[in-house]
């Protein structure tokens, strides 16, 4: 049985679809004004690997992944370089899929934008008005009645009470209530806007969201999922507004992912550890083999969790990969064939962790002992029972997203670089730490890195290296 940690209820339920086998999960996507970090990169693979296994469990999975293109950042930033906010938004869309197909992510069945989706947000704002949940105000804005809606908090434990403390009326809001959101803005000069009948304006942040999934996966659906960051206010916000305007349960599991550090402290671009995605994939010579890197380090990490991102969880992660393209490369020379026949221990072992939660450090684990004794069964010219291990491999691999590249390109075998040129190479990295260069020692690590070689350095200065 399939046992998901439910942040709604605080505890592990087995997980029982709406709809007999099929699946419906949204998951709150990218806000697209910049490119994205790792922080979004975490999320994505997370998710990535959950919609994986849910279809590798035999689930129909439709999986809804939204686009916010259009908010107050994106305005700002437009305006900063002078362009439209549908040329920026687009631009950075791109870039997105660039970054995403770099991680190996599968692309959604539904992405949709919210600009794509103004019918539906003033309909459902409409229908919370009439219902008495919200109300216009003379500004051309409209409120959402947090007070309203008796449930309020049942997602983060928080208390309206407690939020009273501190809550202000900005000079701008028209608000009855401190307490209450904002589900429509009314435009100012200049700002995209689209008519309404509360005159020109455009959505705010959480009711997008709410329209959005409705619309495609219904009023009541499976799944919902996102950073911890969005717990509160926006999850619990799009309860509020979705189940007022329908009168349903909303969403039966809240999945979310844990925080992400780097070099233990929050990431922070005043304290100068920002990290973009594709400041990541330029540290190798290979983008795409530094993207399944990043993925193989979130997927050793629990995704409820949090985790510390470095250079060490990077190594770490690549020397591990490297085990699994070996053992690849090893059978696709030893001319032993694929075998139909399926490792039954390993795969009834692999489901058995990842039915606890999506427990992928735990299914890892069983990866790499079946990549043991794969390699054993080569060894010993035990062709049946290689055969059945590598094609056992191939799909527990596949169920979360790695080993998808060719072994000899991720190891970097096509470079064909002799024992000579390698130690040329070592040797002008020394020269280079002697002199205190340190971003060209790095990229001639980075180099040998790719090259498949690994470096250990000495106190005095020098280097040994290994060909794995």
């Amino acid at each position: 049985m399939l046992h998901i940690y439910n942040s709604l209820t605080g505890q592990k339920e087995e997980f029982k679809p709406i709809d007999g086998n099929r699946v419906r999960i949204y998951v709150c996507g990218m806000t697209v004004y910049d490119y994205c970090h790792l922080g979004h990169a975490r999320v994505m693979v997370g998710f990535d690997a959950i919609v994986r296994y849910l279809r590798y469990r035999g689930y129909e999975v439709t999986y809804v992944r939204n686009i916010t293109d259009i908010d107050d950042k994106i305005i700002n930033r437009a305006n900063e370089l002078g362009v439209s906010t549908e040329s920026l938004t687009d631009r950075y869309i791109r870039y997105m899929n660039e970054d995403l197909d770099a991680l190996f992510v599968v692309k959604p069945d539904h992405e949709p934008r919210a600009t794509e989706f103004i019918p539906n947000i003033v309909e459902m704002i409409s229908e919370l008005i009439e219902r008495g949940y919200a109300y216009p105000a003379a500004n051309g804005d409209v409120y959402y009645r947090t007070r309203q809606f008796k449930q309020y908090g049942k997602l983060s434990g928080t208390r309206l009470d407690e939020l009273v403390v501190g809550a202000r009326i900005a000079p701008d809001e028209m608000k009855n209530d401190p307490l209450d959101f904002v589900l429509w803005k009314g435009s100012k000069p200049g700002e995209p806007s689209w008519n309404s009948p509360w005159g020109q304006g455009r959505p705010g942040w959480h009711i997008e969201c709410s329209a959005m999934s409705t619309s495609l996966l219904g009023s009541h659906f499976d799944i919902h999922g996102g950073g911890r960051d969005l717990l509160f206010p926006h999850h619990e916000n799009e309860i509020a507004q979705s189940e007022a305007a329908t009168d349903q349960t909303f969403v039966n599991v809240w999945m979310h992912n844990g925080y992400l550090e780097v070099n233990s402290e929050k990431m922070s671009k005043s304290l100068h550890n920002f990290l973009t995605i594709r400041e990541i994939l330029a540290q190798d010579l290979d983008p795409v083999r530094m993207g399944e890197i990043l993925r193989f380090t979130f997927l050793m990490c629990h995704y409820r969790s949090p985790l510390n991102y470095s250079d060490s969880s990077l190594k770490n992660a690549t020397v591990a990969l490297r085990r699994i393209y070996l053992a690849i490369r090893k059978f696709e020379q030893s001319g032993i064939s694929p075998s139909n026949q399926l490792n039954d221990d390993y795969l009834s072992r692999f489901q058995t962790v990842m039915d606890d939660d999506f427990n992928t450090p735990d299914a890892l684990a069983v990866i790499f002992d079946c990549v043991r004794d794969l390699n054993r069964a080569i060894d010993i010219e035990s062709g049946a029972t290689a055969g059945s291990l590598y094609q056992t491999l191939s799909i527990l691999n596949g169920a979360l997203g790695i080993g998808c590249m060719n072994a000899s390109r991720f190891l970097g075998v096509e470079l064909s670089v002799d024992s000579a040129g390698i130690r040329e190479l070592v040797l002008q990295r020394e020269e280079a730490r002697r002199n205190r260069q340190w971003e060209t020692a790095d990229e001639l690590r980075r180099q040998l890195t790719a090259l498949g070689v690994e470096l250990e350095d000495r106190p005095d200065g020098t280097s040994t290296w290994r060909k794995l």
